[in-house]
């Protein structure tokens, strides 16, 4: 294969190749972020066919993030040696064995590793296709084109559940991963065309073993103790033990990146402060803004009673407000400070989530929709401005490292605010079951009285006296377990709500860091 540079394509294509080249990454990107999402009104349904709690069906979305998390620090290694086009082929190819082996999983261990293969190979997709959007523009436009690049990835996940629940409709659950078929297969045909390449180095570069053994170390140990919390006891000692290893082997990673000559991740990246402010309120924002795409299907669809196709539906007017958000909020990031529009996007997701924290099996389809606009306004005021503000700090030499740096913390972002955000339903549904349940006592005349209305209607409907009763008491614990369900539901997106307000702390200090231009 002939090496072209950009340069070399710019002069065969002209200036309309900057378009050609953003359309393939985003569209390759865009691909990847829809697997994210198009399964999450499928997990009633997979919990189902394979007999799995909600506990263990949030790691095909965690697992997912994980493995994408991992991706993301092999795509400046990948990239160095095969260039951006074998590296991005390369990556669909092994995407699409991924969807196989999801969409065909005779069991849940299949399906789980083939979602961590299409993690993986979105991990190194993602970064990638962000720094040439980004290397194409020249400097006054890149904030347009972190907009044009943002729009592709985070409207993906807006309307992947919509998909999904059309998929899950017509066909079955397993049709929800065939979904990313069409445009991976149309990414690879624009990936020989569009995308720069390289030949082989004579010399390869030296690849960080240890660090990247480290990382997943870390990352696939700390995620399963959280996982696992609920199920086996906090204290267990599988889980303490869990705990112990992953931060042994967390801290042993940064500190081996920190005097490695050649690091997976440059940590060094994190001393430049108007960097690290992005990349942790990156953090806070992938975080929230991924875990709600999981968290609100599954509570329509438990709580409300939807079908997939309903939950899906009701994601989809937010959706489609991206198309208007993005590109607004990509032109007015290179006129308004990157503070002032983050605020906004940070304010939006609290709001957003507070307004949840009050739904429950009563709240009006179009009700719930208004309160996930403001959702997509966060992430629309965001992504393209985080990025933007995080690469733009970095001299040009040091972007694709800053590019998979910034990716690498939004999707931890999103691994371990999931995995949190489930636990702590885990926990706070028998939480409020208990406190319920200790309220319905033979002494309270609400609780008799209800039991008295059930007993009268078991009876007008045939059933024998001696089950009255038990009747009565079996009903009443549905109930219970159905209004703590909503409340634990409710405390997770107060949660958010809380975590999205924090995310205005790492604001204020981008507000207070100076800009300079980055030398090189």
């Amino acid at each position: 294969m002939a090496a072209e540079s950009i340069e070399d394509l710019f002069a065969r294509y002209g200036p309309a190749y900057k378009w050609f080249a953003s359309v393939t990454c985003m569209l390759g990107a865009m691909t990847m972020v829809l697997s994210q999402t198009t399964v999450n009104v499928a997990f009633p349904d997979i919990m189902g066919a394979f007999g799995i709690g909600r506990d263990e069906a949030q790691w095909l979305s965690s697992g997912f993030f994980a493995a994408m998390t991992a991706g993301m620090l092999l795509q400046a290694w990948l990239v160095s040696i095969f260039g951006e086009r074998a590296t991005y082929i390369t990556s669909l190819f092994g995407f699409l064995i991924g969807v196989g082996m999801s969409g065909l999983a005779p069991n849940a261990e299949i399906l789980s590793a083939g979602r961590l293969l299409q993690g993986l190979t979105a991990g190194i997709i993602q970064p990638l296709a962000m720094a040439i959007c980004f290397k194409v523009f020249p400097p006054e436009r890149r904030g347009s084109a972190m907009g044009f690049f943002a729009m592709g990835i985070v409207f993906a996940p807006a309307m992947g559940p919509t998909l999904g629940g059309f998929a899950i409709e017509w066909f079955n659950w397993r049709y929800a991963f065939f979904l990313t078929v069409p445009s991976t297969v149309i990414a690879l045909a624009m990936g020989l065309v569009f995308l720069p390449s390289r030949r082989l180095p004579k010399k390869i570069p030296q690849f960080d073993v240890t660090g990247f053994v480290l990382m997943c170390i870390a990352l696939f140990t700390l995620l399963h103790a959280l996982s696992s919390g609920t199920r086996d006891g906090w204290v267990s000692d599988k889980v303490v033990s869990l705990f112990i290893c992953g931060t042994a082997a967390a801290l042993s990673f940064i500190a081996w990146e920190t005097y490695i000559r050649d690091p997976l991740l440059n940590v060094r990246l994190f001393l430049n402060v108007r960097f690290s402010s992005a990349a942790i309120i990156s953090f806070f924002a992938g975080g929230v803004f991924l875990t709600s795409t999981f968290l609100i299907p599954v509570f329509v669809q438990q709580i409300q009673g939807y079908t997939p196709l309903r939950a899906g539906l009701l994601l989809m007017p937010g959706g489609l407000s991206l198309l208007i958000l993005f590109p607004i909020a990509g032109r007015v990031s290179d006129t308004i400070s990157a503070q002032t529009l983050l605020s906004l996007g940070l304010g939006a997701f609290a709001v957003g989530f507070f307004l949840l924290a009050g739904t429950d099996v009563n709240t009006p389809f179009w009700t719930f929709v208004a309160f996930t606009l403001f959702i997509r306004f966060g992430i629309a005021f965001t992504t393209p401005v985080v990025n933007s503000a995080a690469l733009k700090s970095l001299p040009m030499d040091q972007v694709n490292q800053g590019s998979g740096a910034v990716s690498f913390v939004r999707m931890l972002g999103a691994a371990f605010s999931l995995n949190i955000v489930v636990a702590f339903l885990e926990t706070r549904v028998p939480f409020h079951s208990d406190a319920l349940t200790a309220t319905q006592t033979a002494a309270s005349p609400t609780s008799q009285a209800y039991l008295d209305a059930v007993r009268d209607l078991l009876s007008e409907a045939g059933v024998a006296h001696a089950a009255e009763q038990p009747g009565a008491l079996h009903y009443l614990g549905q109930v219970i377990y159905a209004q703590a369900n909503t409340a634990g539901f409710q405390d997770c997106f107060l949660a958010l709500s809380i975590a999205s307000v924090c995310g205005l702390i790492p604001v204020y200090i981008l507000s207070r860091t100076p800009t300079r231009p980055p030398p090189g």
